[in-house]
């Protein structure tokens, strides 16, 4: 029933719900584009170099004959990809650890803290870049890295939430009644602290499939023959002043997808506390 409400209130959030039904086609995309793309994104025809968009290349070709319409659908592989591995490593691990350091409280969450607000203090994309060099280039490289600079801001949420409902009287009434600590936290405490977990999430995706886009434009994400938007940017940076609409279409598919996310992100927050829309 709870349910059911929150996804009336995202419906009548016409801006968030719009962005839901665009992700979702996003996730159909990279799930069948290799059945959906109508040339194969790699292959090469020199005859057909920079060609304007028409009837038969939508989004005409770039510098080596290959399809722009067909390779901006399978970027959205690499960005959805990297969009869900990043929030599930820290729901896996930052969400766990954040709730037993709030939870247990003392010389736990004083060491936990220190090694978050370390993690912290280093700019995301500095942090992801040095955690993809170690690792090594790769798509899969990259995304552990992201999903990694994610854990900590995870963490510090699922704590913050945790010292808030481990005051509440359900809480101490399951401690005197003899339930032990894991319990209370699986049970009492998880079930009451998702609401801003998964809006969390839903930001975090969306700054997945920019930062991997960074990443691959950088050369440390994807590499060839994988397509990502990122790396699309980065094989048109020279041909900018020749041909700007090879860079136009990833471009502006990055952007609607760092937007959508975010704007379905507000509406789930209004859907989770309708009070929001007033503040």
């Amino acid at each position: 029933m709870q349910f059911r409400l929150m996804l009336q209130r995202l419906f009548h959030e016409k801006l968030a719900f719009v962005s839901m039904i665009y992700l979702l086609l996003l996730v159909f995309l990279s799930l069948f584009a290799s059945w959906i793309v109508p040339f194969d994104p790699n292959e090469q025809d020199l005859s057909k170099v920079m060609l304007p968009p028409d009837g038969t290349n939508w989004f005409g070709t770039d510098e080596l004959g290959r399809d722009v319409f067909s390779r901006v659908l399978m970027g959205a592989q690499a960005a959805i990809q990297a969009g869900l591995v990043a929030i599930l490593i820290p729901l896996v691990i930052g969400v766990p650890l954040g709730i037993i350091s709030g939870y247990l409280g003392g010389i736990v969450d004083d060491i936990f803290m220190r090694i978050v607000d370390a993690i912290l203090s280093f700019p995301a994309i500095l942090l992801a870049l040095g955690i993809t060099g170690a690792l090594g280039v790769s798509l899969w490289n990259a995304m552990i890295a992201i999903g990694i600079i994610f854990t900590p801001q995870f963490a510090r949420l699922a704590r913050g939430q945790t010292l808030q409902v481990r005051r509440e009287p359900y809480v101490e009434a399951a401690k005197i009644s003899g339930a032990g600590p894991l319990w209370i936290m699986m049970k009492h405490i998880l079930p009451n602290i998702l609401s801003p977990i998964i809006v969390q999430a839903s930001f975090s995706f969306s700054l997945a499939i920019l930062v991997e886009a960074s990443l691959s434009f950088l050369g440390m994400g994807a590499q060839s023959p994988q397509v990502s938007w990122g790396g699309m940017l980065q094989q048109a940076y020279s041909m900018i002043f020749v041909n700007p609409l090879m860079m136009l279409f990833p471009g502006i598919a990055i952007l609607i997808s760092v937007l959508a996310g975010n704007f379905f992100g507000d509406g789930l927050r209004v859907a989770f506390d309708p009070k929001m829309k007033r503040t």
